[in-house]
């Protein structure tokens, strides 16, 4: 987006929705415009509710204020990352709309969670495609894209641990308040939307392996607006409230906070991508819990586990140790080496618009 907003010959707009704009939330769109962003659209959509009717009460709304802003602000190209279903709201008005896609994140798989479906959704609606990994890049291909359209330009993430000048721990004890001791252990759930049981049960073995660790200082990050996820915020609350001399809870540290503590952690323990993407570069070693993740591939510096107490305990304590440490500090990834944002613009600003919109299936000759 900075690229993009420096760039002589390109005008960006930005629109916001979902989580961005709600207190419960963090208020994340003021984050936005603290960056010196102008918001040229505001998508209000996120229902009170975390139900399933709720998310898909919440998904129509956002179709509806796509399109009005599509319609306004008259976008050649909309860019978009990810699998959440806010962004398959805005995928739907652009489509409709005949403005041209270009997806970011593409290929990927997390076979516990409706954003699998919704990822793939996202590739076949999309006209341009920048994929994190080389692997990613052949499934978008086998979804029938066109290999000219299809970018491996590694994660986008990775740049911003390039180039930001990340927090030390006197500055984020500062910023959050707290002394953060040693071990320093960041942990985040969020809801297996495809389990078809509450995370409840999940949560409490992860709290139940985390409280098994008891002199680690713990960050819990709370849960996306996903269904049931308020369960797993109260959950949070409740167990700050019984360790409050050691355990601190945040709705959203955002980008600098959030990875100037990654790298400081210990260990990341939960089943947020951030576990598999962005700590694996910061040298911080991963336990990854359940299904959520099933399926994205592995940087040697995570360790997979079950949702069990014992077996999540296990894995910390494998995690802490000076060995899995020096494995994790060779910070080898898969995801690039942290110029996403450059290669994505120049293909942007180069790439032509005229009949992108009449897609062909890309077939690939393959025997049964």
């Amino acid at each position: 987006m900075r690229r993009l907003k420096a760039a002589p010959e390109a005008e960006l707009q930005v629109v916001v929705t979902g989580m961005h704009l709600s207190p419960e939330f963090g208020m994340t769109c003021q984050a936005l415009e603290a960056d010196g962003f102008t918001i040229d659209a505001k998508i209000e959509s996120l229902l009170s509710s975390d139900s399933p009717v709720g998310i898909a009460k919440s998904m129509a709304l956002a179709t509806i204020g796509f399109a009005e802003a599509f319609d306004r602000l008259r976008p050649e190209i909309v860019v978009m990352l990810g699998d959440r279903f806010e962004i398959l709201a805005a995928a739907q008005a652009a489509m409709v709309a005949r403005v041209p896609i270009a997806h970011v994140h593409g290929g990927e798989a997390t076979e516990g969670l409706i954003d699998e479906a919704i990822r793939h959704s996202l590739t076949k609606m999309a006209h341009i495609h920048f994929t994190a990994a080389t692997p990613y890049r052949k499934r978008v291909l086998q979804l029938g894209e066109r290999p000219e359209s299809v970018f491996n330009v590694g994660a986008p993430g990775l740049d911003n641990i390039r180039h930001l000048a990340l927090m030390g721990r006197a500055s984020l004890e500062r910023h959050l308040q707290t002394r953060l001791g040693r071990p320093l252990l960041v942990a985040t759930y969020h809801p297996v939307t495809l389990s078809g049981e509450t995370p409840a049960r999940a949560m409490k073995q992860m709290l139940d392996g985390l409280h098994s660790i008891p002199d680690a200082t713990i960050v819990l990050t709370k849960a996306n607006a996903d269904t049931r996820g308020r369960t797993v915020n109260e959950m949070i609350d409740a167990f700050v409230a019984k360790h409050p001399d050691r355990v601190i809870a945040v709705t959203s540290l955002g980008q600098l906070a959030y990875l100037s503590l990654l790298r400081l952690a210990d260990c990341v323990i939960g089943n947020s991508s951030s576990g598999i993407l962005e700590a694996p570069a910061l040298g911080t070693p991963t336990v990854n819990i359940g299904d959520r993740q099933r399926g994205r591939i592995r940087p040697a510096s995570v360790i997979d586990t079950e949702e069990s107490a014992a077996k999540i305990a296990a894995a910390i304590g494998q995690a802490l140790t000076p060995e899995f440490h020096e494995i994790a500090s060779r910070r080898e990834t898969p995801f690039g080496d942290g110029t996403a944002s450059e290669r994505m613009m120049h293909i942007l600003l180069s790439v032509p618009l005229e009949q992108i919109l009449m897609k062909r299936f890309h077939d690939i000759e393959f025997q049964a």
